[in-house]
């Protein structure tokens, strides 16, 4: 059974491990953002092939390796099926990094978002392994404390290496991060599934304990609301750049202002490991869907005022108040759709983060269609995303909590 971890030594240093190995997601799309325009210089993308897909086919590769992980580290246990991920992961990162064309490039980038499911999904599950309830939001909420520095620095980092190095330099760094961390994985954590507690992959079991995930109405609506957010935020990154170049005429200082409003997750995430054992993860969660629907509220009022010239500071400051927004929604609503899944935590994380990936993607290319260099999109975006979010989740509460089972492989008959 899960439980509670005093914070050792040994319990600090598997949370800073857990914040990197999560942070790969981060990193892998933050950090290559300052080299979009220089992609599509070297590359010469044709459509319907775009600059933004290189972020966006990314969070699409992860559909396919969040499908597959969460039954591999059930039946196979967490530290394989991570160690397999940064394999694909790894092979992924090659291939972007020797592309001759943006066709080239775009299949690494999907073969890294498979891959980068090994380190989220394992990672997830062994916090499930370890950690229940309020106790378990606290630990993820703490968790992206310490990794939200990557979206902080990784525009920074990124424009530095390309300044040395060009954007394939940033795929080198992806190289040596991912090596280091996969070597830290294998010499010094202990697994957290022991071989009584997996399941093995077989598919009539596998279809059924799927079944009973993809039936249970609280899940399913919590991977809906956790994509709308995810999506929002995705279509945000893919046009970040571009964003700031076209409306602000901002290049060189783009990685300053992606970090001050990144800092608004970091803040949020921060106090909500603060709160959320006190109030709860579903109150933090309600709070956050309606803090970001007021601002984007508010955001929209004053791009309509303004004809769509709305002053740079104004979005700062309003986008300050939609990322604190996410930062209390990410860790709690994955903690709500996880303290469901019980026995079946593996497959059941896959397949919240392959739902939510799949519905992030699709709204995110969906809004990308819709971006002209002008700012009103961006809060249209998250206003949609968080009061869809907000009327799913409130009916997901009322949805039945208690824990799914597993449907177990029936034992070999003795011949």
């Amino acid at each position: 059974m899960p439980h509670r971890e005093t914070m050792t030594v040994e319990g600090r240093s598997r949370l800073i491990l857990y914040a990197l190995l999560t942070s790969l997601t981060a990193i892998s799309i933050d950090a290559i953002l300052p080299g979009l325009l220089s992609i599509e210089e070297t590359l010469q993308a044709q459509p319907p092939l775009r600059t933004q897909h290189v972020v966006s086919l990314f969070i699409f590769g992860m559909v396919f390796g969040e499908l597959l992980i969460g039954p591999a580290s059930d039946a196979f246990g967490r530290k394989a099926a991570l160690i397999a991920g940064f394999t694909v992961y790894i092979a992924g990162t090659v291939v972007a990094m020797t592309a001759a064309s943006m066709e080239v490039l775009i299949f690494g980038r999907i073969l890294q978002g498979i891959g980068v499911s090994g380190p989220k999904i394992a990672t997830r599950a062994m916090i499930r392994d370890q950690f229940e309830g309020d106790a378990m939001a606290r630990v993820m909420s703490f968790m992206f404390t310490l990794f939200i520095l990557v979206p902080m620095i990784g525009p920074a980092l990124g424009q530095g290496i390309i300044v040395l190095a060009g954007w394939r330099g940033v795929f080198v760094m992806y190289l040596v991060l991912a090596l280091a961390l996969g070597i830290w994985m294998v010499l010094r954590h202990p697994e957290t599934l022991p071989p009584e507690r997996r399941i093995p992959i077989r598919f009539t079991p596998l279809v059924s304990n799927a079944a009973r995930i993809l039936t249970n109405r609280r899940v399913v609506l919590l991977i809906f609301a956790t994509g709308l957010v995810f999506g929002a935020q995705l279509f945000y990154l893919s046009v970040a750049a571009e964003l700031f170049f076209d409306a602000y005429g901002i290049d060189r200082g783009f990685p300053l202002l992606f970090a001050i409003l990144a800092a608004g997750i970091g803040l949020a995430s921060y106090t909500n490991g603060m709160l959320v054992e006190r109030f709860g993860a579903s109150a933090m969660a309600r709070s956050g869907f309606i803090g970001m629907t007021a601002a984007s509220v508010v955001m929209l009022a004053a791009c309509l005022l303004t004809d769509d010239v709305l002053p740079l500071v104004i979005f700062i400051v309003l986008g300050f108040g939609i990322f604190f927004a996410i930062g209390i929604l990410f860790g709690n609503l994955n903690a709500m759709a996880m303290r469901t899944l019980g026995d079946v935590a593996g497959i059941g994380s896959s397949l919240l983060a392959s739902g939510s990936s799949l519905v992030a993607t699709l709204f995110a290319l969906i809004a990308g269609t819709f971006y002209a260099g002008g700012v009103v999109i961006v809060p249209v975006a998250f206003l949609v995303a968080g009061s869809s979010g907000l009327l799913l989740t409130a009916i997901a509460l009322r949805s039945d909590e208690t824990s799914i089972s597993a449907t177990k492989p029936r034992a070999a008959k003795a011949g």
